[in-house]
């Protein structure tokens, strides 16, 4: 094998053809190899339009608020008696997680492209707030498809997108969740390439949407580099984040992966338990397949179909993964891990006791696996957790059906 700076330096990934290793590429109906190839060549464009950066950039900063900060979890810390466990605070971003990095982008690029409309799936609405956000900021119709499961489970997001004037699309067949909502989209875009642009909400899809989204969350890694070192003297020991698509993962990995000290841990959600169909642990018991137009790590059945998929988590759950993470996996650069739903509650509940912040459920199985982890640690070394998002969506269904466990009647 070569050695991992030259499998990862950053003009390798991905090709021109948008692999990386053997996964990703574009596999689309014909009648969308035009609309991508175009797609593609627009960005490539704006990525280095200093017009494009400078608005992106004021945008961040005067809109979303970035830099997010970097937070000691000392008490947390201290309760876990090992590792020092930090927080990237991109719960604190404007529509409350790291979504709005990707969307202004993506909503900027379909405006320059002469788009009328913006659609997308979401899951956990994280997505979905977050592109009729940015929908409403440059004047562009907004459909967002969400599984009946989702809307019913994250209905505070719901009510968040309509009030921004999207159109909620209910999902109603299959399991009614994510990957459902990503079909539904998928055929609403077959319908009209021309003047709809479909803003996929992580790094997954053809080409060249992995690369591009990738790009917009790599802010996240940017800044963390700069805070981390400029708070500590150093680079974090560790990083951890949850990974469904893997989006937020991505974001803080990126500006790392050259680094072989830092050691990168992803967290897949473990379910109900490791049983077929009781989790989305797609990189830990998937196998390479394809998916919605690239190929990936998936959860499939003994007949190669995308197999059922369940966790607590609506924004994890999917039975596919983006294709860098699949290759980094194949490269071993990354480990990827899982925590449970019980896991994710019990530190749901410890970091919202412990350092008065409420996680995304999402986010939460990240900060479990990082209690876990700092146990395991030396007082002296860190811990970076990306916090991907707040938990203001998820309190009715914590409350609902946790509540009593953890003394709220």
């Amino acid at each position: 094998m070569e050695p991992i700076n030259d499998l990862l330096a950053p003009e390798t990934l991905p090709t021109k053809d948008g692999f990386f290793g053997e996964f990703g590429g574009s596999f689309i109906p014909p009648q969308l190899e035009a609309i991508m190839k175009e797609i593609n060549e627009e960005y490539e464009k704006i990525r280095k339009d200093p017009a494009f950066i400078e608005e992106l950039a004021y945008l961040n900063k005067h809109f979303t608020g970035r830099p997010s900060p970097i937070y000691h979890c000392k008490n947390l810390s201290r309760k876990m008696g090992g590792a020092q466990i930090y927080l990237k605070r991109e719960d604190l971003n404007h529509t409350g997680a790291h979504k709005i990095n990707h969307c202004l982008g993506e909503a900027l690029l379909a405006k320059k492209m002469g788009k009328k409309k913006l659609i997308a799936e979401t899951g956990a609405g994280q997505h979905g707030v977050a592109l009729a956000t940015a929908a409403a900021l440059v004047g562009l119709e907004c459909d967002i498809y969400m599984g009946s499961v989702d809307i019913a489970k994250e209905y505070p997001n719901v009510v968040r997108m309509k009030i921004l004037g999207a159109n909620v699309v209910s999902v109603d067949f299959g399991l009614k969740t994510l990957k459902e909502a990503v079909d539904a989209a998928f055929d609403a875009y077959l319908a009209d390439p021309v003047t709809q642009f479909y803003a996929i909400g992580s790094v997954v899809g053809p080409h060249p949407f992995p690369m591009m989204v990738r790009d917009f969350q790599a802010i996240i890694g940017q800044e963390a580099r700069e805070q981390f070192k400029a708070m500590t003297g150093e680079l974090p020991n560790n990083l951890v984040a949850c990974v469904g698509g893997g989006s937020n993962a991505i974001g803080l990995f990126s500006a790392f992966l050259q680094d072989e000290k830092v050691n990168i841990y992803g967290v897949e959600p473990a379910g109900s338990s490791l049983d077929y169909g009781n989790h989305a642990a797609t990189l830990t018991l998937g196998t390479p397949g394809m998916l919605h137009g690239f190929k990936s790590y998936v959860l499939q059945d003994e007949e190669g179909n995308p197999a059922p998929v369940n966790t607590i988590a609506s924004g994890l759950d999917y039975p596919g993964v983006g294709p860098q993470h699949s290759y980094l996996k194949e490269i071993e650069r990354v480990n990827y891990t899982t925590i449970n739903n019980d896991e994710a509650i019990e530190a749901f509940f410890e970091i919202s006791r412990q350092e008065g912040i409420i996680p995304a459920i999402e986010s939460a199985h990240a900060v479990g696996y990082a209690m876990k982890l700092a146990k395991e640690l030396d007082k002296d070394q860190t811990i970076l957790i990306n916090l991907s998002g707040r938990g203001d969506k998820d309190i009715d269904y914590v409350i609902n059906n946790y509540g009593k466990k953890y003394g709220i009647e």
